[in-house]
């Protein structure tokens, strides 16, 4: 327990009842019971029916409450006469914190030649499979699987950009063979690695720019499905906007057949469709295309908060993370970021303008004519 001078002292072992009626007791067992990694230094338990002292992550089967005694550190421990356990090795520099330890894999994952497995990460952490891949999700939002896909990605990403061969490409990035690159590299990407490495060139982008109440609303199709629904003041801006995008692409104005297109997505931004039945092509990270996934589970007319995205995705820490993803969305309405809003129901910001944010979500919550 915590004397009157704030130190954190040895306490007598408390039955289940009393553990859950006392404040610290309560925080520190709780943290025993799920293996917390990040308690780890902050104090140790003994149990007394073995003699044994751990940290709070140990691995091994939870003991009963009131075998439970804590101590302030391993020293403490070792004075009142016990042993520290083999497994968890307390008497050892306790483990860096949550963050830390995640820090720590996403390096291993990083400087990997190849996807190390899951099991062979938690024996170099000293936790579970499990505690593991909960762990790194809650922190990255994503496991650490698709953490390793996803920087490969961005090596191949970096390494097409400057000119490298695909083939040098795809090995120095840690894919093992062609056949596991290409499989995922058109997703990825959002081309062939070829059309990508020479910046979008040869690749045909139709687009077209229309009218609607909300402004100017630019429509853009690869050969996968509608790539870009983008909404502004100005045609040319949104024009430039699509150009960046794609800086070596073939971007052609859309023809006679492209314009129903066009007016589908423009009823669909209108509210006067109530989906849009055309193909998407999305392109984005892991992390964002989950998010994206999330906002689509969203209610028209309703919303959440990007605490509630952040929580539902396993990563409550991730707010930051979730609105980023929210901005870089180029599919308006279609991929309904409009539907994210602050805690306190504050509207916040918006890609495209706060106004039409307060538009879209005006119309999906007026009553069907």
């Amino acid at each position: 327990m915590t004397n009157r001078t704030g130190n954190l002292e040895a306490t007598e072992p408390a039955t289940a009842k009393e553990v859950a009626t006392t404040t610290e007791p309560d925080v520190r067992w709780q943290a025993v019971l799920d293996r917390d990694a990040t308690a780890d230094g902050t104090f140790c338990f003994a149990v007394r029916t073995t003699g044994v002292y751990c940290r709070p992550s140990c691995g091994a089967r939870r003991p009963r409450a009131e075998n439970v005694v804590f101590f302030r550190d391993a020293t403490a421990a070792r004075s009142a006469g016990y042993r520290a356990c083999k497994r968890c090795k307390p008497d050892l520099p306790a483990r860096a914190s949550k963050a830390g330890l995640v820090a720590s894999l996403c390096r291993q994952l990083e400087s990997a030649e190849s996807t190390p497995r899951l099991k062979d990460l938690a024996a170099r952490a000293g936790l579970s499979p499990f505690h593991l891949q909960r762990l790194f999700k809650q922190a990255t939002g994503i496991t650490p699987r698709a953490y390793a896909e996803a920087h490969r990605q961005h090596r191949v990403r970096a390494a097409l950009a400057a000119g490298d061969p695909v083939t040098r490409a795809f090995y120095a990035s840690g894919y093992g063979s062609s056949g596991r690159f290409y499989a995922s590299a058109v997703q990825g990407l959002g081309m062939t690695p070829k059309k990508f490495r020479a910046g979008g060139a040869g690749e045909t982008i139709q687009f077209a720019v229309a009218d609607c109440s909300l402004g100017a609303v630019l429509v853009a199709t690869t050969a996968r499905g509608v790539a870009a629904i983008l909404l502004g003041d100005e045609a040319h801006e949104l024009a430039q906007d699509l150009e960046r995008r794609f800086p070596r692409a073939d971007l052609v104005r859309g023809d006679a057949a492209f314009e129903q297109t066009v007016l589908q997505v423009v009823a669909f931004v209108e509210a006067r469709r109530p989906s849009l039945e055309l193909p998407l092509d999305i392109r984005g990270t892991a992390f964002q295309r989950r998010v994206w996934q999330q906002l689509c589970s969203i209610r028209r007319g309703e919303t959440r908060s990007y605490t509630e995205i952040a929580r539902s995705l396993g990563a409550p820490r991730s707010v930051r993370a979730v609105a980023q993803a929210c901005a870089a969305n180029a599919l308006a309405v279609a991929i309904p970021c409009h539907r994210v809003v602050r805690s306190d129901g504050d509207l916040a910001g918006y890609r495209w303008g706060k106004s039409r944010k307060q538009q879209l979500l005006a119309r999906e919550r007026a009553p069907a004519k």
